[in-house]
């Protein structure tokens, strides 16, 4: 994970097609690195890794060190022309491929401005437990996009989960309270780099810095 004057955390970003996950590779890059289009299909069906250095980003034990994000993203589910089988196949593969020192943190990107359907997010944090195995809720954080959407209703972030499905309570507790909404207005693509990138290393942090394995893993 780490090297002499830099942190590294792996990234793995799931959520079903058109809730913004590529979008949120970009914020966490600082750069458009992943494709992200309005398309009548899933536009992402192969993973890919990106990686974005951050130098002197944090200070740990009177050190200044440097952070290297590696975000990998993944095609999602449903997918308009990949099957769950095949979807699993291709990020299992990928993880054991770029993170053979471990995954840091697995990114549950949800939509935040449309009806949360169980079923649609059951498959997404159904992956999660299979690529990860039994620890998969000490290793995963729920990111809520479109989050300007509740100013159009004047609605809060507090509101919405209050008034969220049992389902989603049940979701965000198993995964300790680790969640935050993506809320691009009036934000530049590094405020939001900065923001988010605080936010994971927290995250991470509160596990000491350890990762789940893959090598063994089928």
């Amino acid at each position: 994970m780490e090297g002499n004057n830099e942190i590294t955390i792996n990234l793995l970003l799931l959520g079903k097609t058109k809730c913004g996950k590529s979008s949120l590779g970009n914020s966490l890059l600082g750069s458009y690195e992943f494709e992200s289009k309005f398309f009548p299909h899933s536009v992402t069906k192969d993973c890919r890794l990106c990686r974005i250095r951050m130098p002197k980003f944090i200070r740990r034990m009177g050190r200044e060190l440097g952070l290297k994000l590696q975000v990998l993203d993944t095609p999602g589910i449903p997918h308009s022309s990949l099957s769950q089988n095949e979807v699993k196949k291709r990020v299992r593969k990928a993880l054991s491929q770029y993170f053979s020192q471990g995954l840091h943190m697995a990114l549950l990107v949800l939509r935040a401005d449309i009806p949360l359907c169980e079923e649609d997010n059951q498959h997404t944090v159904k992956l999660a437990e299979n690529l990860l195995g039994p620890e998969w809720k000490h290793f995963t954080a729920v990111v809520f996009t479109h989050g300007d959407a509740f100013k159009e209703v004047r609605m809060t972030e507090d509101e919405f989960l209050r008034s969220a499905p049992s389902t989603l309570s049940t979701l965000l507790e198993n995964v300790h309270g680790r969640y935050f909404f993506r809320d691009p207005t009036n934000k530049t693509l590094h405020e939001e780099q900065t923001e988010f990138a605080n936010q994971i290393l927290h995250f991470v942090r509160q596990n000491s810095y350890q990762t789940v394995q893959f090598n063994n893993k089928h």
